[in-house]
């Protein structure tokens, strides 16, 4: 799915639990934030595992209200984002995630939740960059313990590869 992500233009998210309509008669709070935004910040689409590669992958990512109307973007919300997820705010300006350590980009998900236990794992497949065929009911330890092999074994590879490359 991270790849099919990655080619995407542009992702469109849909928040059936943000809604503009019932807190339009209040408009912007006192710090002039939009009266949404508190519901943005508690958003379930922001705590879920596979919705971590929909939020990193695309080139653009738009946010949209229960209405349908258009609450921002990755690009202009990134900062709002970032104190939500902890995600850095290099990562959700679109640099490039092999940039980032493998204890940050595990710490991305820490907190996510999943329906099946081992999708915190499974979930991260793309954006490690690695290949890994899902084992449902393996357990969450399990598959966290086959990801960070294949993690390690990617790493090695690229570390060989880049030897040859320079005649080592």
């Amino acid at each position: 799915m991270f790849s099919w992500y990655k080619r995407a233009a542009r992702c469109y998210v849909y928040l059936a639990d943000v809604s503009v309509t019932d807190q339009r008669a209040s408009g912007q709070r006192e710090d002039g934030s939009e009266a949404w935004m508190s519901a943005f910040f508690s958003s379930r689409w922001l705590t879920r595992c596979w919705t971590l590669q929909e939020l990193l992958a695309p080139c653009a990512v738009e946010f949209f209200s229960q209405e349908g109307i258009l609450l921002g973007t990755r690009a202009s919300m990134k900062q709002q984002i970032h104190e939500i997820t902890r995600i850095s705010v290099a990562a959700l300006s679109g640099d490039d995630l092999d940039g980032f350590g493998v204890s940050e980009r595990f710490n991305w998900a820490e907190h996510r939740q999943a329906t099946r236990e081992e999708d915190g794992a499974y979930s991260l497949i793309g954006i490690f960059g690695v290949y890994m065929v899902p084992i449902y009911g393996e357990g969450k330890e399990n598959a966290t313990r086959r990801l960070k092999r294949e993690i390690s074994m990617s790493a090695q590879k690229s570390k060989r590869e880049r030897g040859k490359a320079i005649g080592m």
